[in-house]
């Protein structure tokens, strides 16, 4: 059977019946996403991870920048990076279909020390923590194999490690093979990036000074600047704003409060200044956006 063929029957006999919705298991690090309908744009901080679409189209929007990841193609997003996700082609017959592979940076740091990887891509030290290719033949293979292996629980504990390894190789062999490489290097620049972003999504109520985020990062203030937006497409600011508005909005979904001691908590001293820019980045102020946030989760119970 053609593997994407085969992938959209396991994906579909995983998932939960349409409208759609999503199946993890959180030890394997996999993901199988369903979706018979194009639902409302949303926004997540997406950790490193490989994700192929299997059938419809999905567009991520990056600071400023918009991916586009269609049928048979695939990404690889090195870094943690606020994300506005919309399945933008899906129908009931041709449901939108997709899994994600959580990157391990152990399990790529292994890979490297014990095969002889190919040499990095030109100039991939400033290089965007995201990029998109269409996935070959040898990769869709590789992911049959893994995701076979869910039917055969016997086999699982033995046989995931070899197929989750083999799915790395092929990303390393392949166009983001750089990307890859880039999780696994402890030196690498997109690593060192990494430990800034980390430390401020862990940290986001505080405000810590650019240049003690280049020194946490090993840079000077100019380098950290430079390669922090080439990575996340995005100014340390920008990122930082778009960390605390998303937890401020799953604050206002998941508890009662008033605006002013939500906008507090994540960071912002000014209430104004938070629900002006609460209102920038959904479209409405963050009371009304609760209300409706809240009706809807009761609609879909």
């Amino acid at each position: 059977m053609e593997p994407l063929r085969e992938l959209s029957l396991s994906i579909a006999r995983h998932t939960p019946p349409a409208p759609g919705g999503v199946w993890k298991n959180e030890a394997l690090g996999l993901m199988f996403a369903a979706a018979s309908h194009v639902p409302e744009p949303t926004r997540h901080v997406y950790e490193p991870v490989f994700a192929l679409v299997v059938q419809g189209e999905k567009q991520l929007v990056i600071g400023d920048e918009i991916f586009t990841c269609g049928k048979g193609s695939f990404l690889v997003l090195s870094v943690d990076l606020p994300v506005t996700f919309q399945i933008s082609r899906a129908t009931p017959e041709h449901p939108y279909l997709a899994l994600a592979l959580t990157l391990k940076p152990a399990a790529v740091a292994t890979l490297l020390l014990e095969a002889a990887t190919p040499e990095g891509a030109p100039g991939e030290a400033g290089a965007a923590a995201i990029g998109l290719s269409e996935a070959p033949t040898e990769l869709l293979e590789a992911i049959v194999r893994l995701v076979r292996l869910l039917e055969h629980p016997r086999d699982l504990p033995v046989l995931w490690p070899m197929a989750e390894r083999e799915i790395l190789w092929r990303l390393l062999c392949s166009e983001q093979g750089h990307r890859l490489r880039q999780i696994g290097l402890a030196d690498s620049r997109l690593s060192q990036i990494g430990r800034a972003m980390r430390w401020m999504r862990e940290n986001y109520r505080e405000a810590l000074p650019t240049e003690d985020l280049a020194r946490l990062s090993g840079m000077s203030v100019t380098s950290f600047h430079r390669h922090f937006r080439a990575a996340a497409l995005m100014s340390p600011l920008q990122y930082l704003k778009q960390i605390r508005l998303q937890e401020a909005r799953t604050r206002l979904l998941t508890s009662v409060g008033d605006v002013a001691s939500v906008g507090h908590a994540v960071g912002y001293e000014s209430p104004s200044q938070f629900s002006r820019e609460y209102k920038r980045a959904y479209g409405s102020p963050p009371s009304q956006d609760a209300r409706l946030l809240r009706a809807s989760a009761q609609v879909s119970k």
